[in-house]
């Protein structure tokens, strides 16, 4: 039986291209919110929720660090995603006749340069395969969308332009999320382990909760903050450092951020992805 994956967004996304590249045989199944996907993993009818966490130029994804908290499922691989924009059009039109492309406001900015210098004035959309979709059934001659080569193949689309965004770099990180964690770790692969915790209202908190970090050397490859229930006061931070929770140096390390913490709650523990183990 193949695995059925729930992600957020219409058919045609790029999360749904990130599912279907990461694990080509498997069922995706759309969703309209972030929530609808951790319950249909939650409740067991999908198999994985994959879900988009950072991308290398917008920064982190709206709403997903106050949701990690609270969902029961478990973060246990992760996959990173190129970003390629394709300029979409249908079949009856031709580049010459293109003055307007419809997009989500990301893709836009991420193709700003690409658009000025073809004199394209960008028209914002709700998201990506969205205006790919709306395209192919108001069928106008003179407006393009920017969408995923996916989105081209389901709603029939021509791609007039490929690759069309600015940055060569631009690249989405997401999390393979289920409801228990893999057991057996695997022998000479480099994990990581991504965390959040609360600090005590205390002078040289942070300073010393992350002390045991260096002291104990586990390298540390993410920290952000952000506000608890919109208070200024309440910080909670999201981590990734390299190391699993059985490795010793890991475990005194942890042992030390207690001490210094309110709360630590490990989120899960993954192999790094090739296109991390690519840079080390």
């Amino acid at each position: 039986m193949s695995m059925k994956i729930a992600y957020q967004g219409r058919p045609g996304a790029y999360s749904h291209l990130a599912c279907k590249e990461a694990f080509p045989n498997s069922i995706s199944i759309a969703c309209e919110t972030f929530e609808e996907v951790f319950e249909k993993t939650h409740t067991e009818e999908t198999d994985i929720s994959f879900i988009p966490v950072e991308n290398s130029q917008a920064g982190r994804v709206a709403d997903i660090h106050n949701l990690l908290p609270r969902t029961k499922l478990v973060i246990t691989g992760e996959y990173f995603l190129k970003i390629n924009h394709q300029l979409l059009c249908i079949k009856e039109t031709n580049f010459k006749n293109i003055k307007f492309a419809v997009s989500h406001f990301h893709a836009l900015a991420q193709c700003r340069d690409f658009l000025q210098t073809n004199k394209i004035k960008p028209v914002l959309g709700t998201d990506t395969a969205g205006a790919a979709e709306a395209l192919s059934f108001n069928e106008k001659k003179d407006t393009a969308a920017i969408a995923s080569s996916l989105a081209a193949e389901i709603y029939n689309l021509k791609i007039l332009k490929k690759n069309i965004q600015d940055a060569y770099h631009n690249t989405t990180r997401f999390f393979i999320m289920k409801n228990k964690l893999e057991e057996k770790r695997i022998d000479n692969i480099k994990y990581i382990t991504s965390f959040i915790f609360k600090i005590r209202n205390m002078p040289s908190a942070l300073y010393k909760a992350l002390g045991g970090f260096a002291s104990n050397k586990v390298n540390m490859l993410k920290l952000e903050s952000y506000m608890v229930n919109g208070a200024f006061t309440a910080t909670q931070f999201f981590v990734d450092i390299e190391g699993h929770p059985d490795d010793e140096n890991v475990k005194l390390a942890f042992e030390e951020l207690g001490f210094f913490s309110k709360e630590v709650k490990v989120l899960g523990y993954y192999p790094a992805d090739n296109f991390r183990r690519e840079k080390y």
